[in-house]
């Protein structure tokens, strides 16, 4: 029975399998695929600053109007926005004129997971 983790794919509908941490075992192509995807979202700083404003907003949701001060565009954010949300890191929920993003707790979970270092038996 394989020990690889769960990310919410694209869009939050359901589980996507992900990767057991990078100690335990080779990826699998389909595992490397899918954190490939992650890191590469990821990969651009003003993602990261994106990502991180979502993951520690209070309540752990973040309004656009609220995240958006990242020395970009508008639309240049809501790019950047989609490119999280395609690589399963983000979920998004419109309501009104605002979209409001969340990074959910099992994303952050899986990540650690995959980076961490085989606890000693």
């Amino acid at each position: 029975m394989s020990n690889a983790k769960a990310l919410p794919e694209a869009g939050g509908q359901g589980v996507a399998p992900c990767c057991p941490p990078l100690a335990e075992r080779p990826m699998t192509a389909e595992e490397a695929e899918t954190a490939a995807r992650m890191f590469k979202a990821l990969g651009d700083p003003v993602r990261l600053r994106l990502f991180s404003a979502v993951a520690s907003h209070e309540g752990g949701e973040a309004c656009v109007c609220d995240i958006s001060d990242v020395g970009v565009s508008q639309p240049t954010v809501s790019h950047h926005l989609k490119k999280l949300k395609e690589a399963g890191l983000l979920t998004s929920e419109r309501r009104g004129t605002w979209v409001y993003y969340r990074v959910e707790p099992s994303v952050l979970a899986a990540m650690g997971r995959l980076l961490a270092l085989p606890s000693a038996v």
